[in-house]
């Protein structure tokens, strides 16, 4: 196995990527493969830290849209995102890794306070922490909250993990057959272009701060492990050139 790329990664797992194929919650082989490839991460050495969404209990965003009052459809959400991160913790456990599980709500019967200082200490000791409940604000994404903790956390790169998705394109490729995927795409291009593939407040943070945002489809084989080693899958957002990737033999005879 080659060595790993960067020291502290920070990973965010949308709640739909915990789904799996069903059409609703946690799908439990999902979950072992995520904890696998989590496990040999930290085994390799690397600082692991985690960011679960909800989606796939509670979309606070839809159920506001429904009628529900805003900011109790997002404190939904934020607990909807405390289970999931539970699940993660348990079934990381299982394979021998140490966890903590820090949220921004408190609960402190199953999870402590988001603490800064203790959450770097805990990653310096190997161990891995997952951050639920969000920012524990409302109006805020778990993009945001996971831009916000690998800042905070002195995170290398921030690795989007998406479900079904193997990065950023021109424009919808289930709605557009021919859109390109981006190698790389600087922050202000996919800014400007307004792209859905992670919350505009989320990028601007990572932008002033300099973080590299790395977009990929979980569900590619080691997709976790292969990013961490270096490999390029995905997306890059960053200060670099936006560049597209290049066509494929059959895209070219089209063209």
């Amino acid at each position: 196995m080659a060595g790993p790329r960067y020291g502290r990664v920070l990973i965010k797992l949308s709640g739909e990527a915990l789904m799996g194929d069903q059409p609703f919650g946690i799908d439990p082989a999902m979950l072992k493969y995520i904890a696998r490839q989590v496990k040999a991460v930290v085994d390799m050495g690397v600082q692991v830290a985690v960011v679960v969404g909800g989606g796939n209990i509670f979309r606070g965003a839809e159920f506001a849209a429904r009628g529900m009052e805003r900011t109790t459809a997002d404190y939904a959400g934020m607990v909807a995102t405390i289970i999931n991160a539970l699940c993660l913790q348990d079934a990381l456990e299982q394979l021998g890794a140490v966890v903590r599980t820090q949220s921004a709500l408190t609960i402190q019967a199953v999870a402590e306070p988001y603490i800064r200082r203790r959450a770097i200490r805990h990653l310096e000791k190997g161990r891995v922490v997952v951050f639920a409940a969000g920012t524990g604000n409302p109006y805020m994404t778990t993009d945001t909250a996971a831009a916000l903790r690998a800042i905070e956390t002195d995170a290398e790169v921030l690795l989007m993990a998406k479900n079904n998705v193997d990065g950023v394109y021109e424009a919808d490729p289930h709605k557009v057959p021919g859109a390109r995927k981006f190698q790389t795409i600087s922050y202000l291009e996919a800014l400007n272009r307004r792209l859905e593939v992670i919350d505009s407040t989320a990028l601007a943070l990572c932008m002033e701060n300099g973080l590299p945002i790395i977009v990929f489809d979980l569900r590619a084989p080691d997709s976790i492990v292969r990013v961490v080693q270096g490999e390029r899958l995905g997306t890059t957002i960053g200060p670099e050139e936006t560049v597209l990737a290049p066509l494929s033999a059959g895209e070219v005879e089209k063209a």
